[in-house]
């Protein structure tokens, strides 16, 4: 089993930064596939960002593009998400998931089987 734990969360203006991580235990994620995802009040869940196993190719959602960026330390077992020039728009708690070994990076929330319980990100106008 493996569990994700999101920390980094919080409230900050328009224009700010936030870092998210999100730690895996039980079992190493090092050879899965990561992303991240996020829901607003009253809205789906949509995808935001998604990381290869080794980290070198990534994919992100075109409202976040040249604004976030996702990485990975496989030696703290370990995914992180770099928000920069937040908006209000980007309210929302954020989720960690990780996808079986052998998938590629996606951005379908059903092919990833672990989630962590989410984050709190807050942009004040």
């Amino acid at each position: 089993q493996v569990q994700l734990v999101e920390s980094g969360g919080g409230l900050v203006q328009a224009g700010g930064s936030l870092r998210l991580s999100c730690a895996a235990s039980g079992r190493s994620i090092s050879s899965r596939p990561a992303g991240w995802f996020r829901q607003a009040p009253g809205k789906e869940r949509e995808f935001v960002a998604a990381i290869t196993w080794s980290g070198r190719s990534t994919l992100y959602a075109d409202s976040v593009k040249g604004r976030f960026t996702i990485s990975r330390d496989n030696a703290k077992n370990t995914v992180y998400l770099q928000m920069n020039s937040l908006e209000p728009e980007d309210t929302a708690v954020y989720y960690c998931a990780a996808a079986p070994s052998g998938y590629y990076i996606n951005d379908r929330a059903n092919v990833y089987d672990y989630w962590g319980q989410g984050t709190q990100v807050t942009v004040s106008s």
